[in-house]
């Protein structure tokens, strides 16, 4: 009988594993869960401080306050190493088109001669850029990987955080909506 009994086991091993795949599959499909749709702690309050100097080799002022208090903004954290942030840099050079917001940056462990020619060879969809050689502020903004972009509100809150990149879909589905709902309520 022990025999049986330890012989079922990586069948019920499997089952288990396998139900609960399902299971996320089934909430993705039907509810709209996510497992990458990580709440920010920030949400609802105001971003943190931020004062960053500007990339050298850009004609765009660096980030702090100022540049973010009064304006709709998106803040887009991202290095030239980080291969999903060239994917998302096509949808971020279309925000930037968007007239209403502020697309601003917050370059994150990068050299900064490297993100400057990263923006001068695909376009620089920035108003802003700061740096964060040491990752400090990034931490702040409760980030863990790049890339990660906050929707903020006039008033300096946290409307949205949506981690990876960024691409037609979470335009569509994420961000574009945040930023209606914003300009909407205004």
């Amino acid at each position: 009988m022990r025999r049986y009994a330890f012989a079922a086991f990586p069948l019920v091993a499997f089952l288990g594993i396998a139900g609960a795949i399902a299971n996320t599959l089934y909430r993705e499909s039907v509810g709209g869960y996510s497992p990458a749709a990580i709440p920010s702690a920030l949400a609802g309050r105001r971003h943190p401080a931020v004062d960053l100097a500007p990339l050298a080799g850009l004609q765009a002022p660096g980030l702090n306050d100022q540049t973010l208090d009064g304006h709709i903004a998106v803040v887009n954290i991202f290095a030239s190493w980080c291969v999903p942030c060239r994917l998302e840099h096509p949808a971020l050079m279309e925000l930037a088109k968007e007239s209403r917001i502020k697309l601003v940056g917050i370059n994150y462990k990068d050299a900064p001669e490297k993100a400057a020619a990263f923006l001068q060879e695909n376009g620089n969809p920035f108003a802003a850029i700061g740096i964060d050689a040491t990752g400090r502020s990034s931490i702040d903004w409760g980030v863990y990987g790049v890339p990660e972009t906050f929707v903020i509100d006039r008033a300096g809150r946290i409307v949205l955080r949506h981690v990876g990149p960024i691409d037609e879909k979470s335009l569509k589905i994420d961000i574009l909506p945040a930023l209606e709902e914003i300009i909407a309520a205004e």
